[in-house]
Formats: structure tokens, C-alpha cells, sequence
């Protein structure tokens, strides 16, 4: 059985698909982008922390945290980028981080700089 992970505290599915999906104590999150933020010119600072957030709220809604994370896939529009984003995101893994792959890719949706997806289990 699977169930469907919805919260208003982060953008919603701009496709055919759930921001998440839990199903046998594991928890698949769709990949989280920052539209608005990318679109207003903000810093890649900004727009990683923005989808770290969106992560988090999802995971929340799933009664989870980063703590519960096993998998990570970060797809970034130039790996120029890198370091700023790995910045960020190690601030929200203190500890014990996932398994994690960062790949560089022509476009992304909405024309932002970073998309992140994770994989946590209960």
C-alpha cells in the first residue's frame, strides 16, 4: 500500500505527481525546486535553503526528519555551484549524512539552479 504526503508548507506538484510517497516505512520525495526564488534572482545560497525547507516540511508531514534520510540526489544546472549548495545542505545533515549522489544537468523545471530529491525510512 502506498500513502500520499501532502503539506501546504511546501510548493505543490506542479505535474502528475505527489510532492511524496510513503509505502513500507519508506518515504520517496519528489524533487524540491525554489521557483520563486530563482526567479527573483536570489543567491544559490537562498534557492538551496529554500528547497532544503520544502524537504523538511515534507519529511514533518511524514513524521520524519532529516535524521530519517538515506538517499539524496541533487541535480544542479552548473557545478560551479557545488560548493555553495554542499554549504548548504550540510547544515541539515550534522550527522551520520546520506548516501548522495550531485549531478550537473542541461535544464531543470521553472529554470531554477538546483533540484533536490530523498529517499527516508521510519
Amino acid at each position: 500500500m502506498k500513502q500520499i504526503i501532502f503539506t501546504e508548507k511546501a510548493p505543490a506538484a506542479i505535474g502528475p505527481y505527489s510532492q511524496a510517497v510513503l509505502s513500507n516505512g519508506t518515504l520517496y520525495v519528489s524533487g524540491q525546486i525554489a521557483f520563486a526564488l530563482a526567479e527573483a534572482g536570489a543567491s544559490i545560497e537562498e534557492e538551496t535553503r529554500q528547497v532544503m525547507e520544502n524537504l523538511k516540511a515534507i519529511l514533518e508531514a511524514a513524521n520524519m526528519t532529516f535524521e530519517n534520510v538515506v538517499k539524496c540526489s541533487i541535480f544542479v544546472k552548473n557545478m560551479n555551484n557545488f560548493v555553495a549548495i554542499n554549504g548548504i545542505y550540510g547544515e541539515y545533515f550534522s550527522s551520520n549524512p546520506p548516501a548522495r549522489e550531485t549531478v550537473e544537468v542541461a535544464r531543470l523545471p521553472k529554470d531554477v539552479n538546483v533540484e533536490i530529491s530523498c529517499i527516508a525510512v521510519s
